[in-house]
């Protein structure tokens, strides 16, 4: 089957059956999410992922009961760092492999990055931080449909008691889900609504 058909045959589940996801499954959507491109490539964002019944119970109560949290087999919290300073610092020591010259080279590159992430004080930072979590969360929901996972995101949840219920650092802000497993035999598949290419797309040659 083709990309574009898997695509077609995803849809935000909300029923799993309680199977269990691979672990060898679970690895390639989380290589996908890894490898999604982000602002400059800093990766402002981390992945907790959920397998414990009890915390998904719990996180099913901060979701307003949606039993997607409690049916699913993983469930992927995707959180932004607040400790920008630290991510530009982790981030250029990786990519320099920790060598001065190398540093001294992409000064340049690094000034860019840290001007741009200075243009984007207090929530306007957090605004931006979760674009790119959910640029990976796309990439994620792709390979899953890629193969034949089903998944769920899900916005629909108080974050401050998902942080608390998780044990997150101050650092980490939880602002999406990303719910896995396998379509219940029960529910409801709903056909897609989508606006025609000739409305949704334009032109300018």
């Amino acid at each position: 089957m083709s990309f574009l058909s898997q695509l077609n045959w995803r849809y935000a589940t909300k029923k799993f059956d309680g199977r269990e996801v691979p672990e060898a499954e679970v690895s390639k959507i989380l290589e996908a999410i890894r490898m999604a491109p982000t602002s400059f490539g800093l990766q402002p964002f981390h992945v907790t992922i959920v397998k414990n019944a009890e915390l998904k119970e719990k996180l099913k109560g901060a979701a307003y009961g949606q039993e997607q949290l409690t049916t699913g087999s993983h469930v992927l919290v995707f959180s932004v760092r607040s400790d920008i300073d630290s991510v530009l610092e982790e981030y250029f020591t990786l990519a320099s492999g920790g060598n001065a010259e190398v540093r001294t080279a992409m000064k340049g590159y690094e000034d860019m990055a840290k001007g741009s992430v200075a243009s984007h004080p207090g929530a306007d930072l957090k605004a931006w931080t979760a674009k790119q979590a959910y640029i990976a969360l796309g990439f994620g929901l792709a390979a899953a449909a890629e193969l034949e996972i089903d998944a769920a995101p899900m916005e629909g949840f108080d974050t401050s008691q998902a942080k608390e219920i998780l044990g997150l650092k101050e650092s980490l802000d939880p602002v999406v889900l990303l719910v896995l497993g396998f379509r219940d035999a029960s529910d409801q598949i709903r056909p897609k609504t989508r606006f025609p290419a000739s409305e949704l797309f334009d032109t300018r040659a």
